[in-house]
């Protein structure tokens, strides 16, 4: 486990020495072992601390320690009573160790170990478990987070922030490895693994597929998350899982009777190719400075700004004539396109593809409170539901918040999130799709947004699913408690994952099988699917349901917190205590009750370092820093960037602003009566250098006031980049011709995307009856099809919306233009594409 950000490393020792992560992925559901080994090689007690980031719906169930030889099992209290046992036990001088979520997100958890004697060791393990998505291609997806970045704070943000100060070192001088094993169960068998680092070859220790074991072959690199995509044997099965509750439990509780987990897979009908229903699509873009950095290391790797824009390109195309849009980009401040949604034309999509090529990662920080506010201000249209699409690489302070101001405005509209590179927060991504009824998605890696982004638009197209209902066959004596919120919308080919508890006792005992149906209409159809279920419940000791449900219900109670409804705080504490599934307002604490000296002064803190890499930070180009010599002074105007982007609250400046003061305040003559908005300082060769090595892109364009300001070297203007993204793609010089209406025009721009001369294409035109733009949208299709067919997911609707323009006007030529088509661009596209 590691993180993301720029500090220097830590120069004192740090007893994290290493950390395991043990697997069991069965399906779906995700069991997982962290261990955590420590040892104190200074000369007397320490405390360490390691923040460290998790996913946002990973019900964290258990935590224990192996202190000399004994193991201490942690138990989950109230926060502010774990904090106190674990500070007494501190005073006393006995080992204790703490965990808890850090901050408001819920995917940023801190562990704490304290009174470490000299030379001792100690072995830290928790466990959570998880759900897994499925990917559109059926793989079971498994993230373990390892990139943790600074979190944004707004302005006037007065909470805490648990990233800023943690130490950050050099990946290749990190003083603790990790290592990962995972063992893959599935019933229906294991085809293979593929993942994002190296891994072991895969191996099945049974003879057969059902089980299947994999490892990490060397470390991960520091700068991305540890992925595995899982691919099974018939993945998309629907199916039902009965667990036994916990032995000794008080029947009729949480964690006493049998839960059981369902997942259902709705086969919805779709609304008919370019013929879907009309919507108001609003895409709200973060534009901080940190969306211009590369996806991944790679050094040939896009910018996430120009992948947006390609992005936000397709979706223009993609939209149906009549609908309403708009689009909203966000950083420290907000802008839009149009102060309200506009109809979807000819003439509007062109102007906002001009908005959008001009499109830049240059409004500071990470603020997305305001922009949800303003479009949530903003009146609906009648008829046309509205559809949130937002867009984020970020982390910010005040997650619950942005999630709040969402689900207060979930009967208006359905919001599909986008997370954007390693690091994107799971708190925030999916909170806010959560609580807006949409769907959350992450691009990371080798991931192409495009196809994750038209595939939601295809969800957003159909009809809203009304009227979901779910009814329980169950023997006499036994009924359904539905734990966390039952489902609101569904869309065609998502998991709809349903969790319960099974109350009482059938009558007459030993029934076999009971089952749940899911009742829904979609406009004046109705539709009903049954999933049968034994009701012979699983026993084990780790109860994934179980804890998988208590986590549901608690995200579900911690919503009502945030909305100030009455009462949820209480149950949020009493499921979270009941359950042993950590939450907002609990923590495992856990004391050696070996009785220790008493501590003498404080202890010696040690906080875990994380591994540090310059985010590419990318500013506005206008002058931020004035630069202006007095005599022997040099005036920083830090005033700029800090009302704008909070540069002092990030730990690469900070950090370095710190160490100046600190090794020059020595000199009396130095500072002037400023504050850190606007400091005066002598400026020896050290500090000069400091200012240069820091990131020109932070800067801008200094303001030249006289010759000495020469001095600090040259800060050019940054040079404009191009969008490589549109540039090299083919598919874009093809996509940004098309119509709003789905039909491309005739003419030397579109031979040149095809890659044919324009007399050839004038000479295969089947007759001069033919209207050109029709000849022009079958060429466009057929190239789809025979050139791009592998980005289908991409152009699968804007292609929809050409074949329904072609059909309306084409009359008899269709035919004859299909086979002059496929003749000029060396394709075999069938007929049954244009429905022939």
């Amino acid at each position: 486990m590691s993180a993301y950000g720029l500090l220097t490393s830590t120069k004192e020792p740090v007893p994290l020495r290493s950390g395991s992560v043990a697997l069991l992925l069965r399906g779906f559901v995700a069991d997982v072992a962290c261990e955590l080994r420590y040892r104190n090689e200074e000369p007397g007690p320490v405390e360490t601390v390691f923040v460290f980031p998790l996913d946002a719906e990973a019900a964290v169930y258990a935590f224990q320690a192996l202190l000399g030889g004994t193991r201490v099992e942690a138990q989950l209290r109230e926060k502010e009573q774990a904090r106190e046992l674990y500070g007494d036990a501190l005073v006393g001088g006995q080992t204790s160790f703490l965990l808890e979520e850090a901050g408001a997100g819920g995917d940023v958890f801190s562990c704490s170990l304290g009174n470490l004697p000299p030379g001792a060791e100690a072995a830290l393990t928790l466990r959570y478990v998880c759900e897994l998505p499925r990917e559109p291609d059926g793989a079971a997806r498994f993230v373990l987070p390892i990139v943790l970045r600074p979190r944004y704070a707004p302005q006037g943000w007065a909470g805490e922030d648990v990233i800023q100060g943690v130490p950050r070192a050099p990946p290749g001088e990190l003083p603790y490895t990790l290592s990962l094993s995972a063992t893959l169960e599935s019933p229906h068998g294991v085809e293979r693994v593929v993942s994002n680092c190296p891994l072991t070859p895969l191996s099945y220790p049974g003879g057969d597929q059902s089980s299947a074991q994999v490892s990490l072959a060397q470390q991960p690199p520091w700068d991305r998350d540890v992925e595995l995509l899982v691919y099974y044997v018939e993945p998309h099965k629907p199916s039902a899982v009965l667990e036994a509750g916990l032995p000794g439990a008080e029947p009729g509780s949480l964690m006493g009777d049998p839960a059981v987990m369902v997942t259902l897979l709705p086969n919805l009908p779709e609304v008919g190719p370019g013929r879907s229903v009309a919507g108001e699509f609003i895409f709200l873009l973060d534009r901080s400075g940190s969306m211009d950095c590369a996806m991944d290391a790679c050094a040939d790797s896009p910018r996430r700004i120009d992948i947006a824009k390609e992005t936000l390109v397709l979706l223009l195309k993609s939209l149906p004539l009549g609908c309403y849009f708009n689009i909203y980009g966000f950083g420290s401040q907000f802008e839009y396109f149009y102060p309200r949604s506009v109809e979807y034309t000819q003439q509007t999509m062109a102007e906002s593809l001009q908005h959008v090529q001009q499109l830049r990662a240059d409004l500071g920080g990470t603020e997305i409170l305001a922009p949800l506010r303003a479009i949530y201000r903003s009146p609906c249209q009648d008829g046309h539901p509205r559809q949130l699409f937002v867009f984020t690489d970020g982390e910010v302070c005040n997650t619950q918040e942005a999630i709040g101001e969402v689900q207060r405005h979930r009967g208006s509209h359905r919001c599909f999130s986008f997370g954007i590179g390693e690091g994107a927060s799971t708190a925030l991504i999916k909170g806010i799709a959560r609580a807006g009824g949409g769907s959350a998605e992450f691009i990371t890696g080798q991931d192409r947004m495009q196809p994750k982004a038209l595939q939601s638009l295809k969800r957003a197209l159909q009809p809203a699913v009304s009227s979901v209902a779910l009814s329980w066959d169950l023997p006499p004596g036994m009924e359904a408690a539905l734990l966390g919120p039952a489902p609101e919308v569904i869309f065609s080919g998502q998991r709809c994952l349903v969790y319960a508890q099974l109350r009482g006792q059938p009558q007459p005992p030993g029934a076999a099988v009971g089952g749940v149906t899911l009742q829904y209409r979609i406009q004046e159809q109705s539709y009903k699917e049954t999933l049968p279920f034994p009701l012979q419940p699983q026993a084990g000791d780790r109860l994934p349901v179980h804890r998988l449900a208590a986590k549901a219900l608690l995200l579900e109670l911690e919503g009502a917190m945030s909305a100030g409804e009455e009462g949820a705080r209480h149950r949020a504490l009493e499921a979270s205590l009941s359950s042993g599934v950590v939450c907002s307002l609990t923590a495992y604490v856990g004391v050696d009750a070996a009785q220790g000296q008493p501590v003498q002064g404080p202890l010696m803190r040690r906080d875990v370092p994380l591994a540090a890499s310059v985010p590419p930070f990318s500013m506005p180009s206008r002058r931020f820093v004035s630069l202006v010599p007095s005599n022997d002074i040099c005036v920083v105007d830090w005033s700029p960037i800090l009302k704008r982007d909070n540069v002092l609250e990030r730990p690469e400046i900070t950090d370095s602003y710190d160490n100046l003061i600190e090794e020059h305040s020595c000199h009396a003559s130095a500072f002037q009566p400023h504050t850190k908005s606007s400091l005066g300082l002598h400026l020896p060769q050290k500090c000069l250098s400091w200012l240069r090595s820091i990131p020109q892109r932070l800067w801008g364009r200094p303001q030249h006031n006289g010759s000495k300001s020469s001095d600090l070297g040259a800060l050019p203007e940054p040079a404009p980049q191009k969008d490589q993204a549109t540039e090299e793609s083919p598919l874009l010089r093809l996509v940004s011709l098309q119509n709003a209406d789905g039909s491309w025009d005739f003419g030397p721009q579109l031979v040149v995307a095809l890659g044919v001369s324009e007399t050839d294409a004038r000479g295969r035109m089947p007759s001069e009856d033919v209207v050109p733009g029709v000849w022009a949208t079958v060429l466009a299709v057929v190239w789809l099809h025979g050139r791009a067919a592998g980005q289908r997911d991409e152009w699968e609707l804007l292609e929809a919306k050409a074949v329904v323009w072609v059909q309306d006007r084409a009359g008899p030529w269709l035919s004859e233009c299909l086979e002059a088509a496929n003749a000029l661009l060396g394709c075999s596209v069938g007929p049954a594409v244009f429905g022939l």
